[in-house]
């Protein structure tokens, strides 16, 4: 189980700032999206994979750590507003300019 999480988790680092190093703002934006869901998965991870584990402290000496689901649903939750705020920015962006690159110049157009 551990070796699909650690995969699953560089998958989506890597694929994350492959995506950061594009030049197209929807390119960015999808590439912080997935890198938050990295994160997730890492803090998700901190309260220890178990299963048929209860939640909380008890008689059990075998628990899950609740702080971690907490935070991740937090971060879930904020990552999705930051997200919907940051596409619409793109997209008064790309129409105000007539383009979605994130330097703002235009790579079609002739230089001087």
């Amino acid at each position: 189980m551990e070796i699909l999480f650690a995969l699953t988790l560089g998958a989506l680092t890597t694929s994350g700032v492959y995506l950061l190093l594009r030049a197209r703002t929807f390119s960015v934006i999808l590439g912080l999206t997935l890198l938050s869901h990295a994160i997730n998965l890492y803090l998700f991870g901190m309260g220890r994979l178990k299963t048929e584990s209860p939640a909380v402290i008890g008689l059990v000496p075998d628990y899950a750590d609740p702080l971690p689901q907490a935070l991740v649903l937090t971060a879930i939750v904020i990552g999705f507003a930051m997200t919907s705020f940051v596409v619409v920015l793109a997209l008064k962006a790309a129409v105000e300019l007539r383009n979605d690159h994130v330097d703002g110049e235009n790579p079609n157009e002739d230089r001087p």
